[in-house]
């Protein structure tokens, strides 16, 4: 399937729609934690067990992203919207027979596997495309697109409560639900497979969508550093922002996948107990966050630099995990605020490293680079729901409750993003000697005299 080619007059404000229809369907992801209380119930499961399908989700989101990059970047974005339609929808399917037969594997198998192979092609499908479509507005750009999958819970929390609600909460109604999932979400994703373009090159004016109908502004040849996917693995820059986006997201991720049981833990021994209903709307809200925060921190980003954004994102997040483990149980407000900027930092850093991986290694291959950074997100999405789950079922093996789950794991959180924090520090402009030579100046440089 070869890229298809915008033709002339074709608008670049019609591509980000075409990515956040696939975004909003694999933002599914962030709502799972709706679908815990459930499954442990009808499953007989653990904390720690009923968090495996988004772990491993998550881990090949990264791990796909990583091998599949550099052919996101060869067959076009077309292709990898239709790779991540079928995995993710079929995840869902794999799903609803596990939960139908009781048979947890399939569900692990099923949303954690092959759905997560969706997630990680689905997520890149977009990001270089949107870079070549909007050079003047990178973060912007990424932003706009980035932001569906934080906004994906937004709409699959209220839904898949409300859904389990109408088919019931065992076995048979999670199976119904994971169905409906599946095939409402193949049907939205087809959307974006068949809007999305890649720009000709080079970029020429094309016809904004506007009023008015001005044109967007040509795509110069590319300028400064210019460096491949495989060379910028032997960068330290790159394992800079690994790391940052390792501790960010494991900061973030630990909120997110256990919100739901969480907020109703803090605040179940008060006069005023946490619902499943508002339990599932403070998912929403994260998600809510999660969304604004893509577009509005990345947007920022353009304006104040990379590196002060994530000066933010991790040392703001550290007050705000200090904030909820000192005085999150005595007050609503607080635990919920501090959570909601928590969540905006998560999903901005998302959003906004793209735009810095652009600005140290140049557009020549950032969608496969973008790939191989995601290893991060794997990384981050075991170790996350681990220390969370795991301290929390280990806290409550010792009779413990309420804020006293969390208490060990939010201190931890706060040392990792004090480790991303120096990480970021440490980033500097990449060395001229990893940058890409395009063949026609090697061709000169070899032509040349030695004494030249």
């Amino acid at each position: 399937m070869s890229p298809p080619i915008a033709p002339v007059g074709w608008s670049r404000w019609l591509v980000p729609p075409a990515a956040l229809s696939v975004h909003l369907s694999i933002g599914q992801a962030y709502a799972w934690s709706v679908f815990k209380p459930p499954l442990e119930s009808a499953l007989g499961l653990s904390g720690t067990q009923s968090a495996l399908p988004f772990q491993l989700g998550i881990v090949m989101l990264g791990l796909s992203a990583a091998f599949g990059g550099t052919l996101v970047e060869r067959r076009g974005p077309r292709w990898a919207m239709t790779v991540a339609l079928v995995c993710f929808s079929s995840g869902f399917l794999i799903s609803a027979l596990g939960a139908a037969t009781e048979r947890y594997w399939l569900i692990v198998l099923g949303y954690g596997f092959v759905g997560g192979i969706g997630l990680g092609i689905g997520y890149i499908s977009p990001v270089s495309t949107l870079i070549k479509w909007f050079p003047d507005r990178p973060g912007m750009a990424t932003g706009i697109a980035i932001m569906g999958f934080g906004g994906g819970a937004l709409i699959a929390s209220p839904w898949s409560a409300r859904m389990l609600d109408s088919f019931g909460a065992d076995s048979d109604g999670i199976a119904l639900a994971f169905l409906v999932h599946g095939l409402t979400y193949a049907a939205f994703m087809t959307l974006g497979v068949l809007l999305v373009r890649v720009p000709p090159t080079p970029l020429p004016g094309a016809r904004d969508a506007s009023p008015g109908g001005s044109a967007a502004p040509a795509r110069p040849a590319p300028t400064g550093p210019q460096v491949s996917a495989r060379q910028a693995l032997r960068t330290p820059q790159f394992w800079c922002l690994w790391i940052v986006l390792c501790m960010n997201v494991t900061a973030g991720i630990g909120i997110l996948e256990k919100a739901a049981p969480m907020i109703t833990d803090f605040f179940e021994d008060t006069p005023a107990p946490v619902s499943a209903a508002a339990a599932a709307g403070f998912v929403a809200l994260l998600s809510a966050a999660n969304m604004a925060g893509r577009i509005g921190w990345s947007a920022t980003s353009d304006l104040v630099g990379r590196k002060n954004i994530y000066r933010l994102y991790l040392g703001a997040g550290a007050l705000m995990y200090g904030l909820i483990a000192l005085y999150g149980d005595s007050s609503k407000p607080l635990f919920v605020l501090c959570a909601l900027v928590v969540l905006s930092f998560y999903g901005g850093g998302f959003a906004t490293v793209p735009a810095y991986l652009k600005d140290l290694f140049g557009t020549y291959q950032v969608g496969a680079i973008h790939g191989r950074l995601l290893t991060a997100w794997s990384t981050a999405g075991v170790l996350g729901p681990l220390i969370v789950n795991w301290i929390a079922d280990r806290q409550e093996s010792a009779g413990r409750t309420g804020a006293e789950l969390y208490g060990l794991s939010f201190l931890i959180m706060i040392g990792l993003l004090a480790v991303g924090f120096v990480a970021n520090e440490l980033v500097r402009p990449v060395h001229p000697r990893h940058h890409h030579v395009p063949e026609e100046a090697a061709d000169v440089r070899r032509a040349q005299p030695e004494s030249a």
